[in-house]
């Protein structure tokens, strides 16, 4: 049975995305910033305990709620094969191109055989407040026999208003975010409009194997 398109994004609460800020049906904002990982592994036991204890009072000292999303996704590994076989055609010696035509055919094997994962982890930031119905207290200001022109107008500046205050705040919290993990020495920075798009659609579409959101 086909499911209607249209009552399955009334499970998804978006209303729609601006200036790469998530702007929700009932009026919360959410901005996505991805980080960048440490490999702890490679870390003496000392610098361990003091990553940890580090990122311990970064999240302490946060007066907001956050949330910490790890994508794993399948590495897309054909523009690498891609590159591979353009260098084979370009090989004039044939000992090089046997070892890279060995080569191309042991990595198709290989991750055939190996599922190889990325692991992308971004930080939701979100922003709420009282949300002002403005239909009721504009039609008292302006009066029921205004146009609706001006109504429109109205309702749509009060908006506008409402969300540059809120963004405001909501941009003081990503700055937090940002210099608190770069002084763990993680860089992170904010998914703009296209991207937080694309984070959606592949989140929804899981068997879209393609190249995911990277960190510049």
């Amino acid at each position: 049975m086909a499911i209607n398109a249209r009552a399955a994004q009334e499970f998804v609460p978006i209303k729609e995305v601006r200036d790469g800020i998530i702007i929700l049906k009932d009026g919360g904002l959410r901005a996505i910033i991805i980080a960048s990982t440490i490999n702890l592994s490679l870390k003496s036991s000392e610098e361990q305990i003091a990553i940890i204890k580090s990122f311990q009072s970064f999240l302490n000292g946060l007066d907001f709620s956050t949330q910490i999303v790890m994508q794993s996704r399948r590495l897309d590994i054909r523009p690498y094969l891609m590159t591979l076989e353009e260098r084979l055609k370009e090989q004039t010696e044939q000992l090089l191109k046997i070892q890279t035509r060995e080569y191309i055919d042991f990595i198709k094997t290989f991750t055939d055989e190996v599922n190889i994962m990325t692991k992308t982890f971004f930080v939701v930031v979100p922003y709420s407040a009282q949300v002002i119905k403005a239909g009721g207290m504009i039609d008292n200001l302006i009066g029921g026999g205004a146009p609706k022109k001006q109504i429109e107008d109205t309702k749509k500046a009060i908006e506008m208003a409402s969300f540059e205050e809120k963004r405001s705040q909501l941009d003081e919290r990503i700055a937090v975010i940002v210099q608190g993990l770069s002084g763990l020495g993680i860089r992170s920075s904010q998914l703009k409009t296209e991207e937080v798009v694309e984070l959606f659609y592949k989140t929804f579409n899981p068997g879209d194997i393609s190249q995911g959101i990277k960190l510049q």
